[in-house]
């Protein structure tokens, strides 16, 4: 087990991580600092710094984890292509050139993907794409992908070990194809990420992981802390403790790989962080390909943006809040005025301890976790062990 200054969880064994050599962890952590310097504090009231746009449910894989219960098929009350450009026009209108991820699904079951791709990066929208590792993800659309703007592939790799990620994803050679994806995008030229979703079943696997995405050359590490919804809710979740101990692990991990790592639907990682090495954010990256992230913490409704295959407008994908239609009203009015939007982002509103913690500011919690263990989206974190300081008990 890696020492941390943390207490040990039971069961978790994160040992084994590969040192890398210390001009690697000088050149990145002067990237770090350099990069928080640049960046500029966000207005998350105005303007989500991500939107993440299911453009299709339809995927071919049946994944132990998925959030949106994926289907073989495409819907065909989606938004088709005229709604579609209707929509990138009005998410313009937010004024701050978010990020646009085109996600699903898999968007790849699109035929008119790229031609939307190209609309919105021409309307100055920074676009990425999640596409599903299947026969699609071809060297020539990785081509195609990166003519019409893409800046960014995000691949999900949830083990190291073949069977245990194929057993994830319901399909028997998923990871060599994932595998062959990322040398495609890679080929294309596109920045890669890769998106990991941790539970009881795979924690063990993550520190295997590390030199095999020091090999892809990966840009960021985006760690997906389960969320019990759709097919995720028949998955164990970490316990408190444990995902206490993972956090504190990658909080160490982060000062010497090469590539960023992200927490999502984690923010005590930004505490923890803060504990640990004193710095008040855990973000404030720029990269090549501009997907940069900000330095105020992101959290469901603050800062990001979920619009569904039907074009409700919810706070994430893992809070499944509508709080209006694109159909019927602009998506800028719905994030900036929605109650459901407005009272995500009062740390005022929060209830029980994390309405008590002195870092609800940086942190406030998942609240995507809280509705779906307690039903009410402004309920505590129960994954979070931490207890607030006395003094504001």
């Amino acid at each position: 087990m890696i020492a941390t200054d943390a207490p040990p969880a039971s069961g978790i064994r994160l040992g084994g991580v590969a040192q890398t050599t210390v001009t690697v962890r000088e050149e990145a952590a002067s990237a770090r600092h350099e990069r928080d310097a640049r960046m500029v504090m966000a207005d998350f009231d105005q303007a989500p710094f991500t939107i993440a746009w299911e453009v299709t449910r339809a995927c071919a894989y049946a994944c132990q984890h998925c959030r949106a219960d994926a289907q073989p098929r495409r819907n065909p009350r989606e938004l088709d292509t005229g709604e579609a450009m209707h929509l990138i026009d009005q998410l313009a209108g937010f004024g701050n050139r978010p990020i646009l991820v085109l996600t699903g699904g898999d968007p790849l079951m699109r035929r008119d993907l790229f031609e939307l791709a190209r609309y919105a990066d021409e309307l100055g929208l920074r676009v990425s794409l999640t596409p599903t590792a299947t026969a699609l993800a071809t060297e020539k659309r990785m081509r195609q992908a990166r003519a019409a703007g893409i800046r960014r592939v995000a691949f999900s790799v949830d083990a190291a070990e073949p069977l245990t990620h194929d057993s994830f994803r319901g399909f028997r050679g998923s990871f060599e194809r994932t595998r062959s994806a990322i040398a495609a995008a890679g080929e294309a030229g596109l920045s890669i990420q890769i998106n990991t979703t941790v539970c009881a079943t795979n924690v063990g696997e993550l520190p295997a992981m590390v030199e095999q995405l020091e090999q892809w050359g990966v840009v960021q590490w985006s760690v997906f802390f389960l969320v019990p919804v759709g097919r995720g809710a028949g998955l164990p979740l970490l316990s408190p403790a444990e995902h206490e101990e993972v956090l504190g692990w990658l909080s160490d991990l982060t000062e010497r790989v090469p590539f960023d790592i992200k927490a999502t639907a984690a923010p005590q990682y930004r505490r923890i962080l803060h504990q640990r090495t004193g710095r008040t954010t855990g973000a404030g990256f720029r990269y090549s390909d501009g997907l940069n992230r900000p330095v105020r913490g992101v959290n469901d409704g603050r800062g990001f943006m979920f619009i569904s295959h039907l074009g409700e407008v919810m706070p994430s994908g893992f809070l499944t809040l509508p709080a209006g239609n694109v159909r019927n009203l602009n998506p800028v009015e719905i994030y900036r005025h929605s109650p459901v939007f407005t009272s995500l982002r009062d740390p005022g509103a929060l209830k029980g301890k994390c309405g008590r913690c002195e870092f609800r500011e940086v942190c406030g919690g998942s609240r995507a976790r809280a509705y779906a263990l307690s039903g009410d989206p402004l309920a505590s974190d129960p994954t979070c062990p931490y207890e607030p300081a006395p003094a504001l008990a």
